[in-house]
């Protein structure tokens, strides 16, 4: 009478002895109505092929209660799930494999992800510095056609897209409607670089463009040369539409779908390390057939050359992508996730609209795509104009955007490593704060250096620089610290907002947002200049004005990163305690019945129904 058996693990039982008397009254230590008695001696304890503890049935002591011998031998085995229920000192017996602290099935996401967004960015950096020399240095082109190309085309074919791919989601399974996005891409670009650039000069109706333009006047110069250029804009806006559909859908979209709250916190931040370095080979690889075009020979397009071998490599890079995406796909398991929102009846594509529209959670996502877009299109555009100024030949541009992109990607790399620091320590809410804030002070440095440029004059004279060249660092150190945040800090901050949400929110949200309101910040921000240009007369103008306007924007993007924080931590908890309530539900403990004399469930509240159980 004196033996206790004290185990840890999957069962607990009270550590003091327990009396007769005690014996007929429930146990107020555990949940499941165990009734405890006092053994003669230790039971036996093994572990079985599983990994599980076994607990055998040993003599009752109590008079006038008998356990037939085959009760005696029965054994049975918690649940697993009982294992997350209890102490936890079993989950040693059942951890998979670690390296460097990370589990296995962990590393198993986490590696091919950071691969994917290598070369999805590697791919972007090539096609965004590309297109910029593409449309702005063409023959009757200039950089004021970048707000006309992203209000007039950039916004309606990402409406077009958003349209489509709400239809698509809703008939196509996820891997389906992953390949059938990104393959057009990767086959436009190789014909691009092979058969639309070198027949540019038979497809391009430079003859029509001149007289609408002697008719209309040069006030129109800007959407005619639209017209002119028709195929160097087309590939703009696929190149646009790469970082809003492949990024911004199909990666995070995927990445969302396979990845857990915790582990998003954890590597999201990280995945940009890897990404970052792209940036900076990428960069170098631009820089590199920059000045490769300058050493080939008299009546070969060099430009055509390096195009051909730039996009050989976005297409050999996109064939990674979809082998990455396949094998993930094939070998990884995707997480476990609440069962409750996973129903949802299908929509249309105006209901679900309406639906995105209706909800205050989608809303201030929106808010802050918007917010960013405006935000860096406001600078961003004044910027270009100023670098084609200070380089109006295409290798000096390519070759400076080259450098531009590596340093990007250097500073980018820098804050990745203090981003997972700031999630840990500070949280979702002052994360997603900080990008703005880095925008307006650098923004407010930009505009501050156009406008009051002449007492600075001499200092600038005295660093070797003129003050236009000035204006082109500043503005490139500008778009380099916005971007190194964005990257950093505001897309994990962003794609972690959407993993709370059920399926059908999530995919046609993601539609909404990344594919719509990236390009309708942009489209925004062109708006305001074009309405600034023809208010004021020219842009330098209109620069006061645009720097109130930035203030007022960034003030709308935090209020909107404040709310969506209180949103996001209570669907968070909500999300963990339907979690905990599933894995509560389903934990089963099976006791020893006093009617049947066997082991089985007990099904009866009343402790005068039921025996002690002998463990």
């Amino acid at each position: 009478m004196a033996t206790v058996i004290q185990t840890r693990g999957l069962l607990s039982l009270p550590a003091k002895p327990i009396g007769v008397r005690s014996l007929l009254q429930p146990s107020h230590g555990l949940k499941h109505r165990l009734f405890a008695s006092k053994p003669r001696n230790p039971p036996a304890l093994s572990l079985s092929s599983n990994g599980h503890q076994k607990f055998q049935s040993f003599e009752p002591t109590l008079p006038g209660i008998s356990i037939s011998h085959k009760a005696r031998s029965t054994e049975f085995i918690c649940k697993a799930e009982a294992a997350s229920a209890g102490e936890g000192d079993t989950a040693a017996i059942s951890a998979s494999p670690k390296i460097f602290g990370v589990e296995v099935t962990t590393l198993k996401k986490i590696i091919p992800l950071g691969l994917m967004f290598f070369c999805i960015l590697f791919n972007y950096t090539i096609l965004r510095d590309t297109k910029d020399v593409l449309v702005v240095t063409a023959k009757g082109s200039s950089a004021e056609i970048i707000p006309f190309l992203k209000t007039w085309v950039n916004l309606p074919m990402a409406i077009g897209f958003m349209l489509l791919y709400t239809k698509l989601s809703n008939v196509l399974s996820k891997r389906a409607l992953f390949y059938t996005v990104i393959i057009p891409f990767i086959l436009y670009f190789g014909a691009f670089g092979f058969v639309m650039y070198p027949l540019s000069n038979y497809i391009h109706p430079e003859a029509l463009a001149d007289k609408l333009l002697a008719t209309l006047g040069p006030r129109f110069m800007g959407p005619l040369a639209i017209l002119r250029i028709w195929s160097f804009c087309l590939f703009y806006v696929m190149a646009e539409l790469w970082g809003s559909v492949v990024i911004s859908v199909l990666f995070w979209g995927f990445a969302n779908q396979i990845t857990t709250v915790d582990e998003a916190k954890k590597f999201y931040p990280l995945f940009g390390l890897g990404a970052n370095v792209a940036l900076i080979f990428s960069g170098r690889t631009v820089k590199y057939f920059s000045n490769l075009r300058k050493n080939l020979g008299p009546g070969v397009d060099g430009w055509a050359v390096s195009l051909k071998a730039m996009m050989s490599i976005v297409v050999g890079m996109g064939l990674a992508i979809c082998f990455l995406y396949w094998w993930v796909n094939t070998y990884v398991p995707l997480p476990a996730r609440s069962q409750k929102k996973k129903n949802k009846p299908k929509m249309g594509t105006i209901e679900s609209l309406k639906f995105l529209v209706s909800s205050p959670y989608i809303r201030d996502l929106a808010t802050l795509v918007v917010a960013y877009g405006i935000s860096i299109n406001l600078v961003e555009v004044t910027w270009k104009s100023k670098l084609k100024a200070q380089f109006p030949s295409p290798n000096e541009y390519s070759a400076f955007m080259g450098d531009f992109s590596t340093c990007t990607g250097i500073a980018t790399f820098t804050m990745m490593l203090l981003s997972q620091y700031v999630f840990d320590k500070y949280g979702w809410g002052v994360a997603a704060k900080i990008t703005p804030t880095v925008l307006l002070l650098t923004g407010v440095a930009f505009f501050s250096l156009i406008l009051f440029g002449g007492p600075f004059a001499p200092l600038v004279a005295k660093l070797g620089m003129t003050p236009l060249l000035a204006a082109v660092y500043v503005g490139a150190l500008q778009n380099i610290f916005s971007k190194s945040a964005k990257y950093s800090l505001f897309d994990p901050c962003k794609e972690m907002a959407y993993i709370p949400l059920d399926e059908d929110t999530k995919v046609k949200g993601k539609a909404a947002i990344d594919v719509v309101c990236n390009p309708l910040g942009k489209s925004g921000g062109a708006l305001i200049q074009q309405f600034m240009i023809l208010s004021f007369g020219s842009l330098a103008n209109s620069t006061p004005y645009l720097g109130m306007i930035l203030l007022v924007i960034v003030t709308a993007w935090l209020a909107a990163a404040k709310s969506l924080e209180g949103q996001f931590n209570a669907l968070r908890s909500e999300e963990e305690l339907e979690k905990e309530m599933e894995r509560a539900s389903s934990v089963k403990i099976p006791v020893v019945s006093q009617d049947e004399g066997s082991l089985g469930e007990s099904s009866s509240s009343s402790p005068e129904k039921s025996a002690p159980t002998n463990i």
